[in-house]
């Protein structure tokens, strides 16, 4: 199989087509994030400013949740962008900056699955106590749901740092690359991530097939499978794709290690692809087509176009 190497420069002006050439390609790469990543900050933008127009959107725990998860999947975006357009360009940070980045990356990206199995509690919920719901599920308490979740979303990075190599943190002076395997490639701390991960995507499954399992045979049970319940199924079965999509960041590490990075193109080809297919495209496309799929939602993100309009042509 034909492999893209850098061939041996034996001159000057070898030396600097082939720079050219990686210059033009991360060009291309950074032409093709960034305006993605405008896209979904604007809609989200969008969609949290339509939410706080809707009436009674701040006494509907679904509403809250969906709006944590668009705040959640943008510092998720904007770290992991960041980290990126350092990893493109090779730059260099204090290690406390970027441990602090990585950090932040990192309770994001493991928030996501709590969220969207958290959703699915909440349509649970709905279904089984339509006229009084546990206080815990109220919406002057889900703030409580939603602090628990950043708690566990933080401690997979918090126990990452425990496993820290202390020679690692000798070099506080010199700026090093930001990313994770270039800290630390100790096999304990590789190894805790990859179980860290399996357990939270197999456990957020089994919450979402459970909830679906569960609303199917309470409806069916009660003989009312009705509107609402039938919108809650679906609800929960948006939210295993949308989990799905979550987890196809977890294939990075494998196809890192599959394909051998033998030159500097080949590295930064599989770092864009990996990024773009397996990070942005799925995050940025997962609260999406929740957002656009709601009616109410939909509806109200019309109005606020509609009104916008018609105040910029009456001005």
């Amino acid at each position: 199989m034909h492999r893209w190497r850098v061939p041996k420069m034996s001159s000057p002006e070898l030396r600097a087509n082939v720079t050219w050439s990686l210059n033009q390609a991360r060009a291309i790469m950074i032409a093709t994030v960034l305006p993605l990543f405008c896209v979904f900050l604007s809609c989200a933008g969008i969609m949290l400013y339509a939410m706080a127009k809707l009436p009674h959107s701040l006494d509907t725990p679904r509403y809250l949740l969906f709006a944590w998860m668009l705040v959640n999947d943008s510092i998720q975006l904007m770290s992991s962008v960041l980290l990126f357009m350092l990893a493109m360009f090779g730059v260099r940070l204090a290690l406390f900056c970027c441990i602090s980045l990585i950090f932040i990356s990192q309770a994001s990206f493991f928030n996501s699955p709590l969220i969207l199995a958290t959703m699915s509690l909440e349509r649970f919920v709905a279904i089984f106590y339509p006229l009084r719901r546990p206080a815990a599920w109220r919406a002057d308490r889900i703030w409580v749901i939603i602090l628990a979740m950043w708690l566990l979303g933080c401690m997979s990075p918090v126990l990452e740092n425990i496993l820290q190599d202390p020679q690692t943190l000798t070099v506080s002076s010199e700026p090093v690359l930001c990313k994770g395997h270039y800290l630390n490639a100790t096999p304990a701390r590789a190894l805790h991530r990859a179980i860290n991960s399996a357990i939270i995507f197999t456990l957020m499954t089994v919450v979402i097939i459970w909830t679906y399992i569960g609303i199917m045979v309470q409806t069916r049970k009660l003989r009312r499978a009705g509107d609402s319940a039938s919108r809650a199924q679906r609800t929960v079965l948006i939210h295993a794709a949308q989990l799905l999509l979550c987890g196809l960041a977890f294939t990075i590490p494998i196809t890192e290690t599959l394909i051998k990075l033998d030159s500097i193109q080949s590295r930064h080809l599989v770092i864009f692809f990996n990024y773009l297919c397996l990070v942005l495209f799925p995050r940025a496309l997962s609260p999406l087509i929740y957002g656009f799929r709601d009616q109410t939602l939909r509806g109200q993100m019309v109005k606020v176009f509609a009104a916008n309009a018609r105040s910029k042509v009456g001005a």
